[in-house]
């Protein structure tokens, strides 16, 4: 079957639920072939992280996630805020989260998180020499330390304990591809 087969065009769309992260969409779908169907999609924010990298360590934020209800250690990230370009809001959750500021910030690779389930897209950067300011900036909600991790540790224990976070794997990935002559 050649790929025009395989397309499907949206025929309508309907929002089912509106929350401050998402908006879960139903839509109405028809595909090349004459098959109809609903769908549902999450309309979101693209999110973002940033690989801190100083003296052949990562900074990593250490956070509890709600939904897994677990530990999770992970590369510093969030919403892209409306308006905002993905490598600002990479700056802005570094100093946030950890303190530090990026002097040289690198753009490794974009994605899709879930495109099975999700409409946004997942940004990665990589920061370099970094000045720390000693200052978090934490919202009103956000409870997580920083710490300096080894990146052969790292990268040695993701999706182990409290390396869990399939978007580091990502992360991880784009940059394991962008350094691979090091």
């Amino acid at each position: 079957m050649d790929n025009d087969k395989l397309k499907w065009k949206i025929t309508g769309k309907r929002r089912l639920l509106h929350t401050p992260i998402f908006d879960v969409i139903e839509q109405a779908e028809v595909s090349a072939t004459g098959i109809t169907g609903d769908y549902i999609a999450m309309e979101a924010h693209d999110w973002t992280i940033i690989i801190p990298e100083i003296d052949g360590d990562f900074i990593l934020v250490r956070q509890w996630r709600h939904s897994s209800e677990c530990m999770s250690l992970e590369f510093p990230g969030g919403v892209v805020d409306r308006g905002e370009e993905p490598v600002e809001a990479a700056r802005r959750e570094l100093l946030e989260e950890t303190g530090f500021i990026a002097g040289e910030v690198t753009h490794l690779g974009s994605c899709f998180p879930n495109p099975a389930l999700f409409k946004n897209r997942f940004h990665v950067f990589l920061a370099r020499d970094l000045t720390p300011t000693g200052e978090q900036k934490l919202d009103d909600d956000e409870l997580l330390t920083y710490e300096r991790v080894p990146k052969e540790e790292a990268l040695h224990s993701f999706g182990k304990g409290e390396y869990n976070h399939a978007l580091m794997g990502t992360g991880l990935a784009f940059y394991l591809t962008a350094n691979k002559g090091e």
